[in-house]
């Protein structure tokens, strides 16, 4: 039984999918999100539900759990006092968070990570993309974080083993998860440079200024226009 907490909610037993009510999805996407540990009935009836009565957030919350039949029941192990994710039951996240530690943890050599174009695609979605309950949204914005800084060492490290597409796929995943982050767009351009593509890397600087002047009204840095000196084309004003 895996729970799929990137790129959108999923329960999946073997390949299959399981379908599961909207009110029970929260349920187990926060259970999840709550690690291996058990957690209070309060508290996932008071996070779930803060705008109810506390008596209102409990009836919901036991109407959750009962809607929440079979297979799906089987991904927790409900208690009097608390709730927890069932021992058999994986989450995507939790590996994901796993990997990400591990190419940031400069004690672990890079070919101990086997890193390919795989490794990518496991930090490429966003936690939980258009859910907006205030107990997602840290959660989702810390997974934001983590991956950022993972894609970036990812993206470096493929630069310095020459694997240019790795390079310019971490780096081009990391500019999707914010177009606005100046690090990811300087490896971006970076990778480009560094599998001969000039025209490419100009391309990006051009739109990443554009996109920085129109919504923050601001200027690349000295430190990134550095990487596209001799690039520019005559006619075109920086």
């Amino acid at each position: 039984m895996h729970i799929a907490l990137l790129g959108g909610f999923d329960l999946v037993v073997g390949d299959v999918p399981v379908t599961v009510p909207v009110g029970s999805k929260r349920l187990l996407a926060f259970i999840a999100l709550n690690g291996r540990a058990a957690a209070p009935r309060s508290l996932v009836a008071g996070s779930l539900w803060p705008e109810a009565s506390e008596q209102c957030a409990y009836a919901n919350l036991r109407s959750a759990l009962s809607r929440l039949r079979g297979i799906g029941r089987k991904a927790l192990e409900v208690c009097p006092t608390e709730v927890r994710l069932a021992r058999e039951v994986t989450v995507d996240l939790y590996r994901a968070r796993s990997l990400a530690q591990r190419i940031l943890d400069p004690h672990v050599p890079a070919e101990d990570l086997k890193l390919n174009a795989a490794t990518v695609d496991k930090l490429s979605d966003d936690l939980l993309p258009g859910w907006y309950d205030e107990w997602a949204l840290p959660e989702a914005e810390q997974w934001q974080q983590l991956r950022l800084h993972a894609l970036e060492s990812l993206a470096g490290a493929f630069i310095d083993a020459k694997q240019f597409a790795g390079a310019v796929a971490a780096a081009h995943a990391a500019v999707q998860a914010n177009p606005l982050r100046e690090s990811s767009q300087a490896l971006l351009i970076r990778a480009y440079l560094a599998e001969g593509n000039p025209s490419e890397a100009l391309d990006g600087f051009e739109r990443y200024a554009h996109r920085l002047r129109d919504e923050l009204g601001l200027r690349p840095t000295p430190r990134l226009r550095q990487l596209v000196d001799g690039l520019q084309w005559p006619h075109s004003g920086r």
